[in-house]
């Protein structure tokens, strides 16, 4: 055999410990990067693949004493036979100073930043078929891998880390508003949308949405039948409180449809329309959305009257109240559906006083505060901080305001326009 066959020997030998070094390092970084979500959602779909690369990360310091092994194995391995080299090709006393050098710009940019940069970028690319070499390997070397991590993890738990699991991947609702938003053209934008209503419902309570109280069409018995009769005839509401004089005073709901029962009799008595309203369901003013959709669900309720720390009616809510929360108006035409809402030919919205901020900001757009008054003429009376003697302009964020009519202590309606980008002002 020829004396160049050990040294091609040991060129070979050491090309393979560097693409073993290579696997290695891009193992690490394939299997750290992966999207935990999608591969939980394929391993409970049945990829074999993904089944066997969520064990490896469920103890992730398992996987990573493994890999680290074998890397390390394999680098000293290398630096071994480079020194060898060296000594043969540059002599005794420059060999050992030109081994290290050499070695590390071939492992830097072979074994490391190439393999590591392609892991981070195609991560599934990587993982699956490592895990075909690293699930075994991690059987073989397990005595040594559980010595490495009964040392690592002790000295973890010095410093107070407890958990050494994988399973530490829960998502808050702020990041998971993040991955909704950050899911571009994966999910549609109405989609969205909805996700994130979903996730504001715990922020609102049932008095931002509610019908407030001066705007409740409800049945007062002390009117006479006659009045109460057209009422039911030509009402536009399937479910109406039945109240006696003052709507704190609310005797039950009326559905509409149960109307047919006493309608149909010869004679009609208050007493029969009493008789068939349900007892009223109260809700507290402050409960959140999500809560409520919940109750709504097991009192196998629909409509709910709101009350106050003093059992007073601040208005009522309805389940569809709620559902247009997630998904928007049952409808586009938002000329017609908020009446308060009157567009301008000047670009401006004459808007009621009375008009629910929210309901406002969902359908122009805007962005007016609503962790105070609900309406905006609370909103602009908390702006002004007294109550104006008649017209005036002011500016709330950047929506321009001109109040256009005060009547009995109450501002009935005003000008607003797009919002400008200066800071708030009032004239």
């Amino acid at each position: 055999m020829s004396d160049d066959f050990p040294l091609g020997l040991l060129f070979g030998l050491l090309f393979l410990l560097i693409c073993l070094s290579a696997f290695f390092s891009s193992s690490e970084t394939g299997m750290m990067s992966i999207n935990r979500y999608r591969l939980s959602h394929r391993a409970n779909s049945g990829e074999r693949p993904a089944k066997r690369v969520m064990r490896l990360l469920a103890r992730p310091d398992r996987l990573i004493g493994v890999i680290l092994i074998g890397n390390n194995l394999v680098n000293n391995l290398a630096a071994a036979i480079a020194t060898v080299l060296a000594i043969h090709f540059f002599g005794e006393v420059s060999g050992p100073a030109v081994a290290p050098l050499v070695l590390t710009i071939v492992l830097l940019i072979f074994a490391e930043v190439s393999p590591k940069t392609y892991a981070a970028l195609k991560p599934e690319r990587i993982a699956y078929p490592a895990s075909l070499v690293l699930e075994p390997l991690l059987k073989v070397l397990y005595p040594l891998v559980w010595l490495v991590n009964a040392i690592s993890n002790g000295l973890l738990r010095l410093i107070g880390v407890q958990s050494i699991d994988g399973n530490g991947d829960n998502l808050t609702r702020d990041e998971l508003r993040t991955v909704v938003h950050e899911a571009g053209t994966l999910i549609p934008h109405r989609h969205q949308a909805m996700l994130l209503s979903i996730l504001d419902l715990e922020n609102v309570t049932v008095n931002d949405i509610m019908v407030p109280r001066h705007e409740v069409v409800g049945i007062d018995l002390e009117n006479d039948l006659e009045s109460i009769l057209t009422q039911i005839r030509t009402s536009q509401h399937t479910r109406v409180p039945v109240y006696k004089g003052d709507i704190n005073n609310i005797i039950g709901m009326l559905h509409l449809r149960n109307a047919a029962r006493f309608l149909s009799k010869p004679e009609v008595t208050k007493a029969a329309i009493v008789q068939e309203a349900r007892e009223p369901y109260f809700i507290p003013e402050s409960t959140p959305l999500h809560t409520q959709l919940l109750n709504f669900q097991q009192q196998k309720r629909r409509i709910g009257i709101v009350v106050d720390e003093y059992g007073d009616v601040e208005g009522l809510v309805t389940l569809e109240d709620i559902l247009e929360e997630i998904v928007g108006e049952f409808t586009t035409d938002v000329a017609g559906m908020h009446q308060e809402i009157h567009r301008q030919d000047d670009e401006s919205y004459v808007i009621e006083a009375t008009a629910n901020i929210r309901e406002i900001n969902k359908s122009l757009g805007w962005q007016l505060p609503t962790d105070g008054p609900k309406t905006l003429n609370g909103l602009i009376l908390e702006h002004l901080e007294s109550f104006p003697d008649g017209p005036a302009c002011l500016q709330i964020g950047n929506v321009r305001m001109e109040i256009l009519q005060v009547r009995d202590k109450l501002i009935t309606s005003a000008r607003c326009w797009q919002p400008v980008r200066r800071g708030s002002r009032r004239h």
